[in-house]
């Protein structure tokens, strides 16, 4: 790039404009000329040497320094997106998770309401068939003390009728009066 640039310098020297201002009076073209351009072609020499190599080495590691950056950068948005869905993915199986327990608890808690009314409707059903079979007890006992006080109420009629000697109808008097009785009671 240094040996275009002198060229370039170099062309410029020749061109018409330039020569004309030789011819004018404003360059002049003796041996002055020659050491001016050796000393401007050192001068490039040396300023692309140690100031453009140097520059353009800088440049380049600077580009190198930049890309190596953007490299990471790139790497770096990789990873935060994939910690990004793996996050998300985390949360939608924690979601689903809780959605899954919440719906064994609403499953158990319809089961153990089932649960609880069968069994009030069981202990209800033995309560009931606990009041029938002592209704019946009761019962079979009041009938049972109804055929003692019948039997009782018969004898006593007996003994009535034994003890006085009674007619025929005061004797089926009786008997309906007994069985009038008797029919109240059952």
């Amino acid at each position: 790039m240094g040996l275009r640039f002198s060229l370039l310098a170099f062309g410029l020297l020749l061109r018409p404009d330039v020569a004309f201002a030789a011819e004018a009076g404003l360059i002049n073209l003796d041996k002055s000329l020659i050491v001016q351009a050796v000393n401007f072609f050192l001068l490039l020499f040396i300023l692309w040497r140690f100031l453009y190599r140097p520059f353009l080495a800088k440049m380049a590691e600077r580009t190198e320094t930049i890309q190596k950056a953007l490299e990471e950068a790139r790497i770096a948005r990789a990873e935060a997106q994939r910690q990004h869905e793996e996050h998300r993915a985390r949360l939608e199986a924690a979601y689903s998770e809780a959605q899954a327990i919440r719906e064994a608890a609403l499953k158990e808690a319809a089961e153990e309401h089932r649960g609880v009314v069968e069994g009030a409707r069981q202990e209800a059903a033995h309560i009931v068939e606990a009041a029938r079979a002592e209704i019946e007890h009761d019962v079979r006992r009041a009938r049972d003390e109804l055929r003692r006080e019948d039997a009782e109420l018969s004898v006593a009629v007996a003994e009535r009728l034994i003890r006085r000697s009674l007619r025929d109808e005061d004797h089926r008097r009786i008997v309906q009066e007994s069985i009038a009785r008797l029919e109240r009671i059952g």
